[in-house]
């Protein structure tokens, strides 16, 4: 089911971002297939296939894009498509044949969404990057890190993922929204240093409003306030305290065992160092667990800091099914959840190798003309 049962997908396959944005799209009950590179050595598969996450509830095809007559495979695919995602340099579909001018003459309605760092325009749209680099430009990594020290890499998770396979995401269910109103498609251009400075438009307003310091880790919620950091445990592992209102301060305070009277003010930003050191000197004298017995139930916003091994395990993820397990692989749930057209995961990441004949039959291929690729290796051999 999925609330995108019926959207037909075409995502020319890539790495991390885009396959994202088309699992998003999988998982709500779209059809998606990843059109993936013929050569063995080029599919990406550093990892055993039924690790890679992101190509879960896809259909596969493996085509020599360098072949006019794969090209032409593809383009009818996209023919009956409704969106189409790809991620690859400016430029490179044009090359191929199969840009934007091309495919929208062939299909009007195709919403086309178009993955890059830096932009399809720009001083910079040819140049080669990743996210560490978008975000660093879009003043996001200068803001992350502890008071004193160098930017902290957080994953690359902000240029990547939220700032680039969330936003495109995002522009694409708006513009097929739009394209059943107008009968018209167009072009989504997602670039990931546009993504990472939208997300930070809160900070942005904090700190033209004197709000925000430019140094890291001396702000409300960048680590610098005592109410809003991680503190080490007696058995060497972590807290995350997030107290930022004061009622839930208040009730922080008193389960830490401490008098709030005695201590510095919450917003006293002066002495944020002293009450720091206090909050610390405490957490030390207990194990994580015995913390995380000491605020269970509460709202004093103290949570156990999780690494990935231990998140799907923890008694709130396996009530929520935050997780789930399939064939002895965890991943995690699809999101967010619908009352009535709930998302799923359909099938494991598919080989395309194997799957190409039956999906290109399912996308309207005949059966004659799949026969005359394979013998011409435009797409992997018949089985038999």
């Amino acid at each position: 089911m999925g609330p995108l049962k019926g959207v037909r997908v075409v995502e020319m396959s890539n790495i991390g971002p885009g396959p994202f944005c088309g699992m998003l799209f999988a998982d709500l009950g779209a059809e998606v297939v990843s059109v993936q590179r013929l050569a063995a050595d080029d599919l990406g598969f550093d990892i055993a296939r039924r690790y890679d996450l992101l190509n879960r509830s896809k259909q596969a095809v493996a085509v020599d894009l360098k072949a006019p007559e794969g090209v032409a495979a593809v383009m009818d695919m996209i023919a009956t498509a409704d969106v189409l995602v790809e991620g690859f340099r400016p430029g490179v579909m044009e090359r191929l044949g199969l840009g934007p001018e091309t495919c929208l003459a062939t299909n009007p309605k195709l919403v086309y969404g178009r993955m890059t760092g830096w932009g399809q325009e720009g001083p910079l749209a040819q140049t080669a990057g990743h996210d560490i680099n978008y975000i660093a430009m879009a003043g996001a990594l200068a803001a992350i890190g502890p008071k004193g020290q160098k930017p902290a890499v957080p994953l690359n998770l902000v240029g990547d993922f939220a700032g680039g396979s969330l936003y495109l995401a995002m522009g694409l269910l708006a513009a097929l929204i739009e394209a059943r109103q107008s009968g018209k498609g167009q072009v989504v251009d997602a670039a990931m240093i546009d993504g990472a400075a939208n997300l930070m438009t809160m900070h942005l307003g904090y700190r033209q409003a004197s709000f925000w310091n430019l140094e890291r880790g001396t702000n409300s919620v960048d680590g610098g306030s005592p109410w809003y950091t991680t503190y080490e445990t007696k058995d060497n592992r972590w807290m995350a305290v997030g107290a930022v209102e004061k009622r839930f301060y208040r009730e922080f305070i008193r389960r830490l065992g401490l008098q709030d009277a005695s201590l510095p003010g919450q917003y006293d930003q002066s002495r944020w160092d002293e009450l720091h050191n206090i909050i610390a000197a405490e957490f030390a004298k207990r194990t994580r667990s015995e913390w995380e017995a000491v605020f269970e139930g509460s709202d004093a916003c103290v949570s156990p800091v999780l690494d990935m091994d231990e998140a799907p395990k923890h008694p709130a993820a396996n009530a929520r099914a935050t997780f789930v397990d399939r064939e002895g692989v965890t991943e995690p749930a699809p999101a967010p959840r619908f009352s009535r057209t709930p998302a799923s995961i359909r099938n494991a990441p598919p080989d395309a190798r194997a799957t190409t004949p039956s999906v290109l039959s399912a996308w309207g291929i005949s059966g004659k003309r799949i026969e005359q690729l394979a013998a011409a290796g435009v797409i992997p051999p018949l089985p038999g």
